[in-house]
C-alpha cells in the first residue's frame, strides 16, 4: 500500500488554495501572478507585497507611520524639553523663538506636548489593536471552524456587544477607573473591539475550511489542530489584517474622544485628547492651542486608514 504521508504534507501542491478567505476568496488563477524573474507563480502574500511596494498611498502612509512610531519611542529626538514644565507667565502666548507652536493655558510648550503626546496615542492604538485582533481571531476562528453550539453562543455574545454604544460604554466603564495609565483605556477598547474581528475571522474561516485542499487534508487523516493551524488559518488571516489595520486609526481617535470627555487618559499623562480638551474653551483667544494637537491626531488617524485601504486593495485582487 503506498505511503500517503508525503502527499498529505502539502495538499495545496495538487489542489489550488483559494486565496485569503472570506470576501477575498479567489481561485489560484485569479489570486496568483507569475514572478517575472523565475516564471513561477507568486503566492498571495508575495503578490500583495509586489503591489504595495508600487503603491504611492502605501509608501507615503507607511513612511508617516514609521516617523510617528519613531517619535513615540524617542520623543527627545524632536523635543528634548519636559512636556510638564510650565510657566504661567506665558499662558496662551503665541509662537516664539524656540517655541514654534506657542503656549497653552498653563504656559506649557505646545510643540513639546504635541511631540510627546504621540507616545500615548500610538501605544493605545497598537496595544488595543493587537489585543482585539488576537482575541477576536481566536474566538471567531474556533467558532467558524468547529461550529455547533460554540458558534451559536459566540454569535449571540457579539450581538450583545454590538448593541453597546462605544462612547456611552466608555463613559460608564472608565468613569470608575482612577488610574492615569493607558491600560484601562486599552482594556476597554479591546473589550468592545474584539467582536468585530471575531465576526470577520469566523466568516473567513468558514469559507477557507470549505476549500478542496482542506477537505483533502481531512480525508488523508489530518487532525483538527493541524488543519486549522496549517491550512485554514494562513488562508483566512488576510481579512483580519485589513480590518485591524483600519481599526488602529479608529482606536486612536476613540482614545482622543474619551480623553476629551475626561474619562480616558488623565493628567499627568500627555495626550492629544487631553490637550484638545484643554484648548477647546480657548479656541477664539488662542486657536494655536487646538490647531497643533488636533492636526497631529488627524494626520495620524488618516495615515493608518490610508495604510489599511492600501493593504485591503493589495490583498483583494478583485479590487485591482
Amino acid at each position: 500500500m503506498p505511503d500517503t504521508r508525503d502527499t498529505y504534507d502539502e495538499p495545496e501542491d495538487v489542489i489550488a488554495p483559494a486565496g485569503a478567505g472570506g470576501a477575498m476568496d479567489l481561485a489560484m488563477s485569479e489570486a496568483e501572478t507569475l514572478a517575472p524573474s523565475t516564471g513561477r507563480p507568486r503566492s498571495l502574500w508575495s503578490d500583495a507585497w509586489h503591489q504595495l511596494s508600487r503603491n504611492p498611498v502605501f509608501l507615503v502612509s507607511a513612511a508617516l507611520i514609521a516617523f510617528l512610531v519613531l517619535i513615540a519611542l524617542w520623543p527627545q529626538i524632536l523635543a528634548g524639553a519636559d512636556p510638564l514644565h510650565c510657566d504661567l507667565s506665558k499662558s496662551q502666548a503665541g509662537p516664539a523663538p524656540g517655541h514654534p507652536f506657542g503656549y497653552d493655558t498653563q504656559g506649557c510648550d505646545v510643540y513639546t506636548r504635541t511631540v510627546h503626546g504621540a507616545r500615548a496615542s500610538i501605544t493605545v492604538g497598537v496595544c488595543a489593536t493587537l489585543g482585539a485582533a488576537l482575541l477576536g481571531s481566536l474566538l471567531g476562528g474556533l467558532a467558524g471552524f468547529f461550529g455547533g453550539w460554540w458558534d451559536a453562543l459566540l454569535s449571540r455574545i457579539t450581538d450583545v456587544f454590538f448593541g453597546i454604544p462605544v462612547v456611552l460604554g466608555g463613559l460608564v466603564f472608565l468613569s470608575v477607573v482612577t488610574s492615569s495609565t493607558v491600560w484601562p483605556v486599552v482594556g476597554f477598547i479591546v473589550l468592545l473591539g474584539w467582536p468585530q474581528v471575531a465576526r470577520i475571522a469566523r466568516g473567513s474561516v468558514i469559507t477557507a475550511k470549505q476549500n478542496d485542499y482542506v477537505q483533502a487534508a481531512r480525508a488523508l487523516g489530518a487532525g483538527s489542530a493541524r488543519m486549522l493551524l496549517r491550512h485554514v488559518a494562513p488562508n483566512a488571516v488576510a481579512p483580519v489584517i485589513v480590518v485591524a489595520t483600519i481599526a488602529l486609526g479608529t482606536y486612536i481617535a476613540l482614545e482622543a474622544t474619551l480623553s476629551f470627555l475626561g474619562v480616558g487618559l488623565r493628567p499627568p499623562t500627555v495626550s492629544w485628547g487631553i490637550d484638545i480638551s484643554n484648548a477647546a474653551p480657548q479656541i477664539r483667544n488662542a486657536p494655536h492651542m487646538l490647531l497643533w494637537p488636533a492636526g497631529a491626531l488627524s494626520i495620524t488617524v488618516l495615515a493608518f486608514i490610508m495604510l489599511g485601504d492600501a493593504v485591503r486593495d493589495a490583498l483583494d485582487p478583485k479590487l485591482r
